[in-house]
């Protein structure tokens, strides 16, 4: 049988790794030949989750089609955050929670998308429908990818599916999700080690509006300042990707996962516009968003409605 590999998107996050290997888990038990890899570096709060719940990160790939002739997507569907060589896989199924966009098959497939906080909510649905039992150490990754996009559970795409999901999850994996979820997050706000490029590059997801290619990345910290004190360093890097990706926008958000806050630094000729989205003046590039902490519910949509 045909291998299938299961991946989320480009410089995944916690929600994209373990939404790979809990949906390659699930295939697994209905009869599929499937292997669950990823398209970057593991992060520092996802590799906490790894070794709690005693997981290898998958295997890294740079390219599909070289291995595979089908693909399953989780966590993502626009092309360009997805391998390089999408356009040579077929796309047999995908399972998300984001907009949908830059999309397109040659083939019909079985698409799974739901306005939900995380991959997991709709992943763990998957199980039930299937008849599956959910392994603890399985459940504990998902319940970890609910923390991780919830900023435990204080995100406004934190919905009550969520709640429901993340409840049923924590008494599976026998984990406190508060105890545990704050201990997960603090690992991933510890960004010693990491270098500038890293930073920017974490968390980064492209996006097409109209004709306007834009980035966002995002990391979460406890001390902002500390992140923004090499900002000088950080506008040179990021022009530099503004330049080699033709980029109009890139936007680099720093949570403060305590006062669920975010500072930003926009930079590209739509900076000005984007910052007005938000009713924000730029003083040194910089701005606040007070109470926003979801690039997906509260920047992306005010971006995309800016920059039509």
């Amino acid at each position: 049988m045909e291998k299938v590999f299961v991946f989320g998107h480009k410089n995944p996050d916690t929600d994209s790794i373990t939404a790979a290997i809990s949906y390659a888990y699930l295939k697994e038990q209905l009869g599929m030949n499937v292997e669950a890899v990823r398209l970057g570096t593991v992060t520092g709060e996802t590799a906490y989750v790894l070794e709690h719940f005693g997981f290898e990160a998958p295997r890294l790939i740079e390219k599909a089609a070289t291995e595979v002739g089908r693909v399953i997507l989780v966590d993502h569907n626009e092309k360009q955050q997805s391998v390089d060589d999408i356009e040579d896989v077929q796309i047999i199924e995908v399972i998300d929670h984001h907009r949908i966009a830059n999309f397109e098959t040659s083939d019909p497939l079985y698409y799974r998308a739901e306005p939900v906080g995380c991959t997991a909510t709709i992943v763990k649905k998957l199980y039930k429908e299937n008849g599956i039992e959910i392994p603890k150490n399985i459940a504990g990754l998902m319940l970890s990818a609910i923390i991780s996009d919830s900023l435990l559970f204080q995100s406004p795409t934190f919905t009550e599916e969520d709640r429901l999901a993340a409840d049923e999850l924590a008494l599976i994996c026998e984990t406190d999700p508060l105890l545990y979820g704050l201990e997960m997050l603090k690992a991933g706000t510890d960004l010693s080690g990491k270098s500038l490029e890293d930073l920017i590059a974490l968390d980064a997801k492209e996006f097409m509006i109209d004709e306007i290619k834009i980035e966002i990345a995002q990391v979460n910290a406890v001390d902002v300042e500390s992140v923004m004190s090499q900002q000088g360093e950080l506008e040179d890097l990021i022009y530099r990707v503004i330049a080699e990706k033709g980029l109009g926008l890139f936007l680099f958000v720093v949570t403060d996962i305590i006062n669920n806050d975010s500072t930003f630094l926009a930079l590209g000729k739509e900076a000005e516009r984007a910052s007005s989205a938000f009713n924000v003046t730029l003083l040194n590039n910089r701005g606040m968003l007070k109470g926003i902490v979801s690039r997906k519910m509260q920047i992306v949509p005010v971006l995309t409605d800016a920059l039509k």
